[in-house]
């Protein structure tokens, strides 16, 4: 048996933790997707199936803190933009789902930057 990539073993971790980690009607999932050049977020309500705020590095609201490119400060942006649309839904509790990353960097600073925007979680 071959070498797990490091991919492979993030989506592992992923599966593992989507296990427990579960959005309801009162307190919805806010999920991190990070990729290479941009980082996404989502806040879903696993329980009807649907997305209820979004927020990414590409947002038109953030077109002009991403010309430096993907760093910290874009990403704790994200997280405040996502948390503005949240809160505007009535939203202010989530449950955080930080997709097999680790809470570090980029990851961190989105969900630093959700909690300044007023998500508690």
């Amino acid at each position: 048996m071959g070498k797990i990539s490091a991919r492979d073993a993030r989506l592992k971790r992923k599966t593992r933790i989507r296990r427990h980690v579960v959005g309801t009607t009162d307190r919805p999932r806010m999920s991190v997707y990070r990729g290479n050049r941009h980082i996404y977020c989502q806040i879903i309500d696993d329980t009807r199936g649907i997305t209820l705020a979004s927020a990414s590095s590409l947002s038109q609201e953030l077109k002009a803190a991403n010309a430096s490119g993907f760093t910290i400060d874009l990403a704790r942006e994200v997280g405040t933009l996502v948390a503005a649309k949240a809160r505007e839904k009535g939203i202010d509790k989530v449950v955080f789902d930080k997709g097999g990353y680790k809470y570090h960097g980029k990851v961190k600073a989105l969900a630093d930057g959700a909690r300044s925007g007023g998500l508690q979680f």
